[in-house]
C-alpha cells in the first residue's frame, strides 16, 4: 500500500506542477493532502507518519465554526461522503427504532424484518441476543396480527466517511475511511 499512497502522491504532484518535475508529496495543498491520507488502506492514514499530521488539522478544523472540507481540486473527488451504518442483510429493510410525535425518526439505525408468525412459528425471535431483538406487533380490528416485524440494531460502519475519487479513465473508485484517533 506504501507504493500506491506514494504512486497516488507523485500523480497529484505532477498535476499541481506546471513543468514535468514531480512535486514530493508533502508540497501538495492540504486538500490533496487530506484526500491522499483518506484513500490509504493497509495501513490507513493512521499507520502512515506523513498522514497524521493533515489529518490531525482536519480533525481539530472540524471542531471549529464555519468549518470547509479542504478540496483537492486537481483530483475532482470534491467533499467526502459519510454513511453512518452498514447496508442491512437481504431479506431486511431499514427502519428506526426511535418514534417522534409525527410517527418513525428518519434515524435508520434498525434492521426490520416481517415475520407471519402464524404460518412460520420457528422463525419467531428467540435464542441469541435478545436484548438487541425489538418486536413490534400490528393491531387490527380484531386484535393482535399474525404479522410482526423483528427489529435488530443496524451495524455501524467503522469507517463512515467515503471519498469517490476517479481513475485515469473517469471511473470512480470509492475509498473509506475513519477520522478516530
Amino acid at each position: 500500500m506504501r507504493q500506491t499512497l506514494i504512486l497516488a502522491a507523485i500523480m497529484v504532484g505532477s498535476a499541481l506542477a506546471p513543468s514535468a518535475t514531480p512535486v514530493r508529496a508533502d508540497e501538495a495543498s492540504w486538500g490533496c493532502q487530506v484526500l491522499l491520507c483518506a484513500a490509504s488502506q493497509n495501513p490507513s492514514w493512521h499507520g502512515v507518519s506523513y498522514c497524521v499530521p493533515p489529518m490531525t488539522k482536519l480533525i481539530a478544523a472540524m471542531k471549529e465554526p464555519g468549518f470547509s472540507w479542504p478540496i483537492c481540486h486537481e483530483a475532482n473527488a470534491g467533499k467526502p461522503g459519510r454513511e453512518t451504518y452498514e447496508d442491512c442483510p437481504s431479506g431486511t429493510t431499514v427502519g428506526s427504532s426511535s418514534q417522534t410525535g409525527n410517527g418513525w425518526s428518519s434515524e435508520p439505525d434498525q434492521c426490520i424484518r416481517t415475520v407471519d408468525v402464524c404460518r412460520s412459528p420457528g422463525q419467531r425471535a428467540s435464542g441469541g441476543n435478545q436484548s438487541s431483538v425489538v418486536i413490534r406487533r400490528s393491531f387490527g380490528d380484531r386484535g393482535d396480527s399474525c404479522i410482526q416485524q423483528i427489529a435488530t440494531p443496524r451495524p455501524r460502519r467503522g469507517d463512515p466517511y467515503y471519498f469517490d475519487i476517479p481513475n485515469e479513465q473517469g471511473v470512480k473508485q470509492r475509498f473509506w475511511f475513519n477520522l478516530n484517533h
